[in-house]
């Protein structure tokens, strides 16, 4: 039986093996959840929200449809960590590093699974980069930790505040708006406290450019010699702060300090400093469009990704004049621009059929607030304005379908169902009248 099982993987493409592990390790979870000792008393959850917790956590988005800090014993909230943990750096890489714990060859089709799992151009020097993966998240998750444990060591005994600020630290670099402070509003608070928000802004930023960018970073220590995809992630990335920050204080009423926290939470990590039915139309608009777009390639977040939002942007710029698709005098390959718009179509009408479906089985919703939590699970972002508890079980099974190709990818999962050999067959073209 075993044996056949394992004959019957190698046969899988590799991004059929990608999107399996992504569902099993939420399998995994949702059953470490539904057992008696992982909540509390009266606080058991049901297989439809133990599944769609374990999605979330795996998926590093953060919606839940229960209060993760009151509802979760020290065990649950162990496990939700360690799915988190996981969920961030990839299956892929999971899978790599026990296979190199254990002394065990990595064979071409691991190779490309971490090739494929980080985006990163070939499988050359892949045991170093998961080392050094290794070394960053934990060096960044540590000194998260340390550095929050001032803050909540001021309101919890030493033990509880270790638990929160190593629990705190995990989900800020993963990207996942998971808290365990037992409050509804996720950060609300510590709304006022610039060193926390600061310290979580941090690692939320460093863990949403990816990994490649960072061992980037600490290899050339100088913009002009950076790799082009470095580039590009950075310029976009911090391009969106300001803008961002400026936008939301001319559509709330909040501080600077708030507008600039949400701009970055806003991407891809999830947490909140106050009640988002609160905002404005025009402010929810501006943190979906944040959400959408997402982290960057080979990060633990979301979205359709910082890089491809920036190719399109050149290639329309390109287009208007009539010159090649260029970025820092490199000229992008066309398969990359017609990558960027393939994907963001895919996303766009995912998003779309999602919205539908949902607003049609929840019409005491209105639209902007189905949308938002819509965009909030394809972007593995997390924010909500608080509705996603009160769902019907087929809304909540759609978020989960949502969250779990807005992590695995919306091209992987694509790829792992329809993927065809090429055509050996060329057809003669045609012109057709567009626009």
């Amino acid at each position: 039986m075993i044996s056949s099982l394992k004959l019957w993987i190698k046969r899988q493409s590799a991004h059929r093996i990608f999107v399996m592990g992504f569902f099993s390790l939420i399998l995994l979870g949702t059953m470490l959840f539904l057992l008696p000792f992982s909540t509390k008393d009266g606080q058991a959850l049901s297989f439809v929200d133990a599944f769609f917790t374990s999605t979330s956590a795996v998926c590093v988005t953060g919606l839940t449809v229960t209060n993760t800090g009151s509802a979760f014993t020290l065990f649950g909230r162990i496990v939700l960590m360690l799915l988190i943990q996981v969920g961030g750096l990839g299956i892929a890489y999971a899978g790599a590093s026990l296979l190199l714990l254990a002394g065990e060859r990595i064979g071409f089709k691991s190779r490309f699974l971490v090739k494929e799992a980080f985006n990163i151009e070939n499988t050359r020097g892949l045991i170093a980069l998961v080392k050094h993966i290794a070394y960053i998240t934990f060096s960044f998750e540590i000194l998260g930790a340390v550095l929050s444990f001032f803050v909540f060591v001021q309101d919890y005994p030493v033990g509880k505040a270790m638990e929160i600020s190593l629990f705190h630290s995990v989900a800020s670099f993963c990207n996942a708006g998971f808290d365990i402070l037992g409050g509804t509003d996720s950060l609300t608070s510590y709304a006022g406290n610039r060193f926390l928000l600061l310290v979580t802004a941090v690692l939320i930023f460093f863990g949403g450019i990816g990994f490649p960018v960072i061992l980037d970073l600490l290899r050339k220590k100088s913009f002009r010699k950076l790799k082009l995809h470095s580039k590009v992630v950075l310029v976009t990335s911090t391009g969106f702060i300001l803008p961002g920050t400026l936008l939301l204080l001319l559509t709330e009423k909040c501080s600077f300090l708030s507008a600039l926290f949400y701009s970055v939470s806003a991407r891809t990590a999830g947490f909140s400093i106050g009640t988002l039915m609160d905002f404005s139309n025009a402010g929810l608009f501006v943190l979906l469009l944040f959400m959408f777009i997402g982290a960057s390639p080979g990060s633990t977040g979301g979205g359709i990704k910082t890089s491809t939002f920036f190719v399109m942007l050149c290639s329309v710029k390109s287009y208007a004049a009539n010159q090649p698709c260029t970025a820092f005098k490199r000229k992008i390959e066309d398969s990359i621009v017609q990558k960027a718009f393939v994907l963001s179509f895919l996303s766009l009408l995912l998003v779309c059929t999602g919205t539908v479906c949902i607003s049609a089985l929840e019409p005491q919703y209105r639209f902007l607030s189905v949308l938002f939590e819509v965009v909030s699970a394809f972007g593995t972002v997390g924010l909500s304005t608080g509705i996603t508890p009160n769902f019907c079980t087929a809304s909540k099974l759609i978020l989960t379908l949502l969250m779990f190709v807005g992590r695995v990818g919306i091209l992987t999962v694509s790829c792992s169902l329809i993927r065809k050999k090429p055509a050996k067959a060329a057809y003669s073209q045609e012109y057709i009248s567009i626009g």
